[in-house]
């Protein structure tokens, strides 16, 4: 940990480190114990097409990871990355500081899928966005047990629908811009209905974690306003026989390939 904040610049957080994704090019302070980075995030960071100056918003963005990841890969890209938590929110400001990245990128306090003028006071207005990605919470209330980690809880139970959060999405995105999500495989019916409403041009891409195993998630991309039909990608496993990730999985997550 070459750089690292203290429990007191973020009580709620607790003790606060630096990890490094991306082959050591991504910089990341992140509370260390809780909800940390991992894979689901630097997936859907590679799903996210090029999009010259955007802008993308991160809806759920946590320490700002996914937005982050595609700012550095994308020079020209402007990224807003929204978290509902505000100690979240102002160490992912402080992560697009450490990275070089302020000028492009900034972080916000928003909730998703409540108000959408909470959104318009951050500078997110009706149809402004060029793509949203997000990484919601995997779970409703109720449907698991909570943690008793604060940022582990808000991270993994959701406070709204999936629902809300495309709704949300459609709200304020471009007509032809388009949304990027990554979620449980058994998720995919409730993404596809979500999307039924203004968007089109669905494709689907299911990750496995090894090849003979059901898939565990999907990434679902759209766009507003496509009229073009459905399309089932090529799989993404992630992991070969002997549990390692494969050649193509490691390039991925040393940001030396994309999926979209």
């Amino acid at each position: 940990m070459t750089e690292a904040s203290t429990a007191e610049s973020f009580p709620a957080l607790g003790e606060i480190g630096e990890d490094r994704l991306l082959g050591g090019r991504l910089r990341l302070l992140q509370p260390v114990k809780g909800h940390r980075a991992g894979s689901d995030a630097i997936l859907l960071a590679a799903a996210i097409p090029e999009l010259s100056e955007g802008p993308l918003a991160d809806f759920g963005a946590g320490v700002g990871t996914i937005g982050l990841a595609v700012a550095l890969r994308q020079p020209a890209l402007e990224v807003i990355l929204v978290e509902r938590d505000p100690e979240l929110a102002a160490l992912a400001a402080r992560n697009a500081g450490l990275n070089g990245l302020e000028g492009r990128v900034r972080a916000v306090v928003g909730a998703i899928g409540e108000r959408n003028g909470d959104l318009a006071r951050e500078g997110i207005a009706a149809a402004s966005m060029a793509w949203v990605a997000m990484n919601p919470p995997f779970f409703e209330a109720g449907e698991v047990r909570a943690s008793p980690v604060a940022n582990r809880r808000a991270a993994h139970v959701a406070g709204q629908s999936l629902g809300d959060w495309l709704k949300a999405a459609r709200h304020v995105l471009k007509p032809g811009g388009g949304v990027s999500i990554i979620h449980r495989a058994e998720a995919l019916g409730t993404i596809l209905a979500g999307l039924e409403t203004g968007f089109g041009a669905v494709e689907i891409r299911p990750v496995h974690g090894q090849a003979e195993r059901r898939a565990i998630r999907v990434i679902v991309s759209a766009r507003l306003g496509s009229k073009k039909p459905a399309a089932l990608l090529p799989a993404l496993v992630l992991n070969g026989a002997d549990g390692r990730f494969t050649a193509f999985s490691e390039a991925l997550h040393r940001g030396e390939a994309v999926l979209a």
